[in-house]
């Protein structure tokens, strides 16, 4: 018990008195230690923590009214007409059906229904029962079976893999209706990873995916999760699928961004080390990242997860003007990773930013010199 009490000791000051230390002394002259207030974040222009929007991770304003307007009216049908213009092959497609399916199961858990009350995503299967041929809302249902199974029950059960069979059959049904459709190809990778299928089964149903999208980023996500060390494969496998689908990438593309986030998904629970995060192998996945962001097109859907991404690493590495820079970009929107795996996905967004900005002006920025 002594031991663990001095470890916790040595973690404290590693991470909350050296750094203070170190910042105060750095920042001598040149402006304040502390973290900014919230008059001081907002002379950048930035959103108020209040009003950050968790839904999306970057403005798709055709979404959001959609979005507003199927929870408000409850009628699918302003969202089967944005899938159906929504090409197959392009990134937003994913994401639209993602937010779709994740609306319907948030109703879902805040109505769950009962004697006398109609259950929340009632939409969502009207418009399953009105137009089963509809590829659009096959796909949304089949997302939405996925993210039920890991809202509500814990992989390796019997509740679990019940739910999880039967998104499998859903993508299943939504490939037959748009067999050109990458995304239930997509949504039934998370699916075989959480049932934990064989390595030779995953890797034909990640053929079925390149056949149809080779270079999309959401699938590679979604691949990826299968070849960590906390799933089905290891660090260097994870790391190996990474760096081939970045040395692969046609210019552009934001699949060089892939590494970083092999590299967020082996992160060490406990970092004794604070030069981790300049160390080779986290800049060389930043660097990766900051020259995909650099030369994808500046509508990519994709585009402001790997934003987000970099902004978490580079300010833990202590790099605030390309911080800033990626700040600048997606600020208003926190519905990426990492902010979401936290209980509140606003507050640890904006704790990070308030430390960009400290960072920033102790180096002598300031609201006139934000890069852009």
């Amino acid at each position: 018990m002594a031991i663990l009490w001095l470890l916790v000791a040595l973690v404290l000051l590693s991470f909350v008195l050296l750094p203070a230390l170190r910042r105060r002394r750095g920042a001598a002259g040149r402006g304040p230690a502390a973290l900014p207030d919230g008059a001081r974040v907002a002379a950048y222009g930035f959103v108020p923590e209040q009003e950050l929007d968790v839904r999306m991770p970057g403005p798709d304003k055709d979404l959001l009214d959609v979005l507003d307007l199927v929870q408000c009216t409850q009628d699918y049908r302003p969202a089967a007409q944005l899938l159906a213009g929504t090409p197959a092959q392009d990134e937003a497609r994913w994401q639209r059906v993602q937010a779709f399916a994740g609306a319907a199961a948030l109703e879902l858990g805040q109505r769950p229904g009962g004697v006398h009350e109609t259950p929340g995503g009632q939409w969502l299967r009207v418009w399953r029962a009105e137009r089963p041929k509809d590829a659009g809302g096959a796909a949304v249902h089949a997302e939405f079976l996925a993210q039920q199974a890991w809202r509500t029950s814990t992989p390796g059960t019997d509740d679990f893999r019940i739910i999880m069979e039967e998104a499998r059959q859903a993508c299943g049904e939504a490939a037959l209706l748009a067999p050109g459709d990458p995304v239930p190809y997509i949504v039934e990778l998370s699916a075989a990873r959480g049932l934990g299928c064989p390595r030779p089964e995953f890797e034909k149903l990640w053929l079925d995916v390149l056949d149809r999208a080779p270079h999309h980023m959401g699938a590679h996500l979604a691949a990826l999760h299968y070849w960590c060390e906390k799933w089905h494969g290891s660090r260097e496998e994870a790391y190996a699928f990474a760096e081939s689908a970045a040395a692969r990438a046609p210019e552009g593309s934001l699949l060089a961004a892939l590494p970083l986030f092999a590299v967020f998904e082996h992160l060490p629970e406990v970092n004794l080390v604070r030069s981790f995060y300049q160390s080779e192998v986290v800049t060389r996945a930043m660097q990766g990242a900051l020259h995909a962001a650099h030369t994808a097109r500046p509508d990519d859907p994709v585009l402001a997860h790997v934003r987000h991404l970099l902004l978490f690493f580079l300010v833990r590495a202590e790099r605030w003007p390309e911080a800033m820079d990626q700040l600048a970009h997606v600020d208003g929107h926190v519905g990426a990773l990492p902010w979401i795996l936290s209980a509140d996905p606003a507050a640890a967004f904006a704790a990070h930013r308030a430390l960009a900005v400290a960072g920033y002006e102790a180096a002598g920025g300031s609201p006139a010199g934000l890069p852009g």
